[in-house]
Parts: C-alpha cells; sequence; structure tokens
C-alpha cells in the first residue's frame, strides 16, 4: 500500500515535469523524499521524447516503476531523486520510445523465402495459401511467433499488431516473451488451418476474444477479417457487428492492391474505402494495413472515420503492390503508422527499415525531397503508431503516465560517427543491430544485446527442425 501512494505520488509530480521538458527539461520537483524506491532508472546520452513537443535533450534519465513511466529529465536530478533497483547505463545510448509494429503476421517467419518475386494474388493463391492449410497447426504458430518475438525485440519493436491463425497461441507467446500487442482473430471464408468458414472463424474469435480481452493488459485481442476479396459484404458486417458486441477493434487488409480495387469495382459497385463506409464497417476502430490505392474522395472517410492507416512500404515494394500516398493521407489528418507485414512478404520484420523506405519512397514518388522528414517518419513508428492501432494514450511517447515501453539504441558504431542530427540519425541510418536494450511495461526484455525472455537456442533449433519438414515436403510436391 505504501508503495502504491509513493507512486500516486510521484506520477502527479512527473506529470508536471513531463509536461514542460523541453531542451533542457526543468529540474524534478522536490517535494518528495530524495531517494524514493522504484525499480528502474534508465540513462541516455540523449532522451527522444515523442511527446507533443517531440523534444530531444542530452544527459536524460526515466524513471519507472511498477510498468509506469514516472518522470524524464537531467540524469542528475533524476537518479538524486529515485533509487533504483536496476539502472540502465546510458553512455554511448539514445533513450527512445519503443517501435510499433502496426501490421504483421508474425508466425510467417516460418514462411520466410518460401514463395519470392511474385504477385499478390499469385504469391497468395499458389503458395501462401496451400502452404498453410499443409503445414500451419498451433505448433507451427507457436514456434513461428516465438521467432518473430525474438526478431522484433533485438530490433527494438515494442508493440505489434498480427493477423493468423491459432490466436489463443500467440497470445500465450506474447504473454510469456513480454511484448504488447493487438492480436487478431483471422476471419476468412475458406477452409483454413483453424476454421472451416468465415461463420467457424467469427465464432471461434469470440471464443477467443472472451478468453483473452481481460486477461493480460499487454494483450488486447481483435478481430481479423482478411479482406473484401476473401470475405462478403454481410460476412465483413457480421465481423463487425460481433467486434461491436464484444468491444473491441479490427484490424484488416485494405485497399492493398490494383486488384482489389478492380474486384471491388466488379463486385461492390465502389472503391474498396467506400465499399467500407457504405456498410457501415468503420463504426468501430479499424486498422487499415496498406492502403496504397485510396482516391481523393475516400482520403477524407479515413479522416473523419479515425481509421488507422498503417504503411508497409517494403511489402508493397516487393509484391508490386503500389506506392501508396501516405504524404496525402497525412496531410488530410489520417492517423498513419507503419508495419513490416510478414516475413513471407518482406523478408524481415525491420522497423528501421520501414522508416528509411517509408521516407525515401514518398519523396521519389513526388519528386520532392522535402516530403516525409525524419521526425514525420519517427512519429509514425512511435507515437503516430500509437495512435492509428488505438493505443495512444498507452504507449509510443516517454511521458509520465504512459506505459514504460522504451529502448536503447547505441550510436558508437562507425555509420553513426559523427552524429549532428539524433532524429535524422534514427530514421536514416539506425539498423535493428544498433539497438542495445528493451523495456515493455517496465521489464527488461533485452540488456545490452541479451535476449532475457526467450531461450533463442531452442527457437532457432525448433525453427530449423520444422523448416525442414517443409521443405522435404514442398520438394516432394514439386517433383
Amino acid at each position: 500500500m505504501k508503495k502504491q501512494i509513493q507512486r500516486a505520488a510521484f506520477v502527479a509530480i512527473s506529470l508536471a515535469v513531463s509536461a514542460c521538458a523541453q531542451e533542457a527539461p526543468p529540474s524534478v520537483p522536490t517535494t518528495a523524499t530524495v531517494g524514493n524506491q522504484i525499480d528502474l532508472i534508465i540513462l541516455g546520452d540523449y532522451v527522444v521524447s515523442m511527446d507533443d513537443s517531440s523534444s530531444v535533450f542530452e544527459n536524460g534519465a526515466v524513471a519507472v516503476d511498477d510498468g509506469l513511466i514516472l518522470a524524464v529529465g537531467p540524469a542528475g536530478e533524476i537518479t538524486a531523486e529515485y533509487s533504483a533497483a536496476e539502472t540502465l547505463a546510458g553512455e554511448n545510448r539514445i533513450v527512445m520510445p519503443g517501435l510499433i509494429n502496426g501490421h504483421s503476421h508474425a508466425a510467417m517467419t516460418l514462411l520466410r523465402g518460401v514463395a519470392d518475386d511474385l504477385n499478390l494474388m499469385e504469391w497468395l493463391n499458389n503458395y501462401i495459401f496451400p502452404a498453410e492449410v499443409q503445414f500451419v497447426d498451433s505448433e507451427f504458430v507457436r514456434i513461428g511467433t516465438e521467432l518473430a518475438c525474438w526478431e522484433m525485440i533485438r530490433g527494438g519493436t515494442t508493440t505489434f499488431v498480427d493477423m493468423y491463425y491459432f490466436p489463443d497461441t500467440i497470445a500465450e507467446v506474447v504473454d510469456s516473451c513480454g511484448m504488447r500487442a493487438l492480436l487478431s482473430s483471422t476471419v476468412i471464408d475458406q477452409r483454413s488451418p483453424d476454421a472451416e468458414n468465415a461463420s467457424d472463424s467469427i465464432q471461434k474469435g469470440i471464443g477467443y476474444i472472451e478468453r483473452w480481452k481481460d486477461k493480460n493488459s499487454r494483450i488486447t485481442p481483435i478481430f481479423g477479417p482478411h479482406a473484401n476479396y476473401t470475405l462478403n459484404a454481410e460476412q465483413l458486417q457480421a465481423t463487425r457487428a460481433a467486434a461491436i458486441e464484444h468491444g473491441v477493434g479490427i484490424s484488416i487488409h485494405m485497399s492493398e492492391s490494383p486488384f482489389e480495387l478492380q474486384y471491388s469495382k466488379d463486385t461492390f459497385g465502389k472503391t474498396s474505402v467506400e465499399f467500407f463506409e457504405s456498410i457501415g464497417f468503420f463504426d468501430g476502430p479499424t486498422i487499415a494495413a496498406h492502403m496504397v490505392w485510396p482516391t481523393d474522395v475516400e482520403i477524407p472517410i479515413l479522416a473523419e472515420r479515425n481509421v488507422g492507416v498503417i504503411h508497409n512500404p517494403t511489402s508493397n515494394m516487393k509484391i508490386a503492390s503500389g506506392i501508396s500516398p501516405v504524404a496525402k493521407m497525412l496531410a488530410a489528418g489520417v492517423r498513419m503508422g507503419l508495419g513490416t507485414d510478414g516475413a513471407a512478404s518482406n523478408n524481415d520484420l525491420d522497423m528501421w527499415e520501414e522508416m528509411r523506405l517509408a521516407a525515401l519512397l514518398q519523396k521519389v514518388d513526388r519528386m520532392d525531397p522535402t516530403v516525409m522528414s525524419a521526425s514525420t517518419v519517427l512519429t509514425m513508428a512511435t507515437s503516430g503508431g500509437a495512435l492509428a492501432i488505438g493505443l495512444g494514450e498507452v504507449t509510443g511517447s516517454i511521458e509520465a503516465g504512459k506505459r514504460a515501453d522504451i529502448i536503447q539504441v547505441t550510436f558508437d558504431d562507425v555509420h553513426h560517427v559523427p552524429t549532428y542530427d539524433v532524429i535524422s540519425h534514427l530514421v536514416y541510418v539506425t539498423d535493428e543491430q544498433d539497438v542495445a536494450s528493451v523495456v515493455v511495461d517496465g521489464k527488461i526484455l533485452m540488456r545490452a544485446g541479451e535476449m532475457l525472455t526467450i531461450d533463442t537456442e531452442r527457437v532457432a533449433a525448433e525453427a530449423n527442425a520444422l523448416a525442414a519438414k517443409i521443405q522435404a515436403a514442398l520438394d516432394e510436391r514439386n517433383r
């Protein structure tokens, strides 16, 4: 009880500190007793807050207790105010919010490289869907998701949105590894690894959501209808109705490819976003992955309906889906985040690469080097991404009162020498190997490059063993 009372006092004090933390943040108030006991202090030569002021300051620190950010300010004042059970050293470290991967199919790490250099529909219908029916089961999903969590933690991703089969298994893995996630129960109108059709998918999804909705504060169960070309209008409406009834959101592929655009016109008489609007699909929280082909009529709909759009530049380029008008959507006030898509179409889960490509792709597409600044893209990967997926009040920035989802990035490697602009280097230079430590909900998941919550040797061995079986089956089928 004493710790809870102290924690409440710390938060009240720290909110005032965070609200005015600028280039040289003010001193932490001294109304609390020096040496207040907390769980963790994270130090850094630079702290990049990604709050509304997007402040970057030198020699900073973040105080964390019970998974909550209590204060952010000068290192000397934070360490004088608080006594922590553990401190993450900050020499040659940039402290920043963890990255948010707004669209993934985590277990598809086990299908990485199975089918490359194909367009979307050929890739899906001739390779991925058949492979999933043949190989995907709960054990496949467990191993593949563990592999994905390892890769994402290693690269500084702390939160992800997933859409795949056997969501209970995915949730169990995320619970174990310590990440934060919105986990979709896939709805598709065909035989899939865990359901017979759309109706079966919805019913099984309801059961999953009831089991996980209030079970773990880091895990948010949602529905994942696949697309408007794998579900009809009635099935999409039924999914939304189930989501509303159970108080959860939806993640869906939307306006991804020229095929989908033409299919929507031919089948529904409308382009994709207009079709979804016409059936009331946006009546609840919606995360729309890809959004490559929105029209000038549709973009205002996305903004007005608070649809969270997730840009997946690598996947969109690799499958030649097109170039999303991200700059235009941002200018219209659309909530935008970034995602990797699955490792079968990317082929990695590196959010640093997504940031870099998101910026460069818009510049060359618009023939304007001023669009999509480094700061804009970093916002999409952190606080903007959190807003897009509905977690803007929880994570995405380093502010008192938010959950402590924080990473440390090293900047002493040769490609960071010299460093003139920290934001520029984070977007245009940093890669996943530069991530040193990862904290989610106040718990250290990786310290100085050492994974703490995943048995990496076991996961690698299990993944390679399963991949050998998949390869043997593919070889047999191709004879």
